[in-house]
């Protein structure tokens, strides 16, 4: 029973959160209800006995992509006025788009596909069980060669995107062509300024002097 009303508390969480997303006016907090998100999905796979995959989802996502994505939000200076004003002409596509991804799920993870009946209850593991081992023994040896390749596509798309953002960039070592190539004109530039005030008096001796204003 009790178990019930957790999983209903954190799918509650979970729809109420990814609703804030997508509604939010402000994108800091459109961030934090992502935030609000990810932990509600870390809390259900605690209650699969999935330790190991909610612990990841806290630790990677929240404590490192999230944080990392609030911060270039605080910096950024977004206009959200102009966001939504571009935004609501691609509302009726955007919701065409969302009507239909809704109809694919209710087709796939349907009654008849996922239902009780053909997915029961797991049974309950001894407390010296550990899914990580399961899962770390599962990952390197059947599915070795597919979690290599996806490690090779994502290093090429780490290399892709710097080298997207490289620019060219002067070189900062001192060459000694430029140095001596310079010519005296290019060393000291007078610029002549006239003065804005100037008062007289009288020194001593009869000499006069000038006095800069305060």
């Amino acid at each position: 029973m009790i178990e019930t009303v957790i999983f209903y508390f954190f799918a509650a969480c979970l729809v109420g959160a990814a609703t804030g997303v997508i509604t939010a006016r402000n994108s800091v907090y459109a961030v934090l209800f992502l935030v609000l998100a990810f932990f509600s999905s870390a809390g259900l796979w605690l209650l699969l006995e999935a330790e190991f995959l909610a612990i990841i989802l806290v630790l990677v996502y929240v404590g490192a992509l999230m944080v990392l994505f609030l911060f270039v939000v605080m910096m950024v200076d977004l206009d959200a006025l102009e966001i939504r004003k571009d935004a609501s002409r691609y509302l009726p596509f955007g919701a065409l788009v969302a009507v239909l991804i809704a109809l694919q799920m209710a087709v796939v993870i349907g009654s008849r596909q996922f239902g009780l009946e053909l997915f029961p209850r797991p049974e309950r593991m001894p407390a010296d069980y550990s899914n990580t081992r399961e899962l770390g023994e599962l990952l390197y040896t059947v599915y070795v060669y597919p979690f290599e390749i996806a490690g090779a596509i994502l290093l090429v798309a780490i290399v892709a995107a710097i080298s997207l953002t490289l620019r060219h960039r002067r070189s900062t070592r001192d060459e000694p062509k430029r140095w001596t190539g310079v010519r005296s004109g290019e060393r000291v530039r007078l610029v002549a300024m006239p003065p804005e005030h100037q008062t007289r008096r009288e020194g001593r001796g009869g000499a006069s002097s000038d006095e800069v204003p305060r």
